[in-house]
């Protein structure tokens, strides 16, 4: 956890966020990512995304069974979906979500969004096409050596 508080105060310095995450397996870091949405101009730069996305590489494979994720602070919507995506063994955390909002860092509004009705949201979504889009998953079933996630 020092680390990637360390990395987020760090990454503070050098035009990034306050956001920092470490990946560990076996007490070893494998990975680490701090937050670079304004470096990269990429808005899903996150710190855990960075992190995860370099321990998969890393390990070749798209799952973290048995590693640890430590963040700096408690993830987001987007980084928490990645998370359960990536099956880490558990996650560690040092600020909490209502400590980041205080900094103007609230993603509560996004928690509320969930449960609403598509075209009740912020930002509207719209289901198009739907019965073609049906092709791909019909065409996953049928295909005998796909690889689950």
């Amino acid at each position: 956890m020092a680390r990637a508080i360390a990395l987020s105060i760090d990454n503070v310095a050098l035009g990034g966020g306050p956001f920092a995450a470490v990946i560990v397996q076996g007490g070893r870091v494998i990975a680490e990512g701090v937050n670079s949405v304004t470096t990269e101009n990429d808005p899903t730069a996150h710190a855990e995304i960075m992190a995860i996305r370099a321990a998969c590489r890393r390990l070749e494979t798209f799952e973290l069974t048995g590693c640890e994720i430590y963040t700096s602070c408690e993830p987001c919507p987007m980084c928490l979906g990645a998370i359960y995506w990536a099956r880490p063994a558990c996650v560690f955390f040092a600020n909490g979500a209502a400590d980041a909002a205080k900094f103007g860092f609230d993603d509560a509004f996004i928690y509320s969004e969930i449960p609403r009705l598509h075209a009740d949201r912020k930002i509207p979504m719209i289901q198009g096409m739907r019965d073609e889009a049906l092709a791909a998953f019909r065409a996953w079933k049928k295909k005998n050596n796909k690889t689950r996630y």
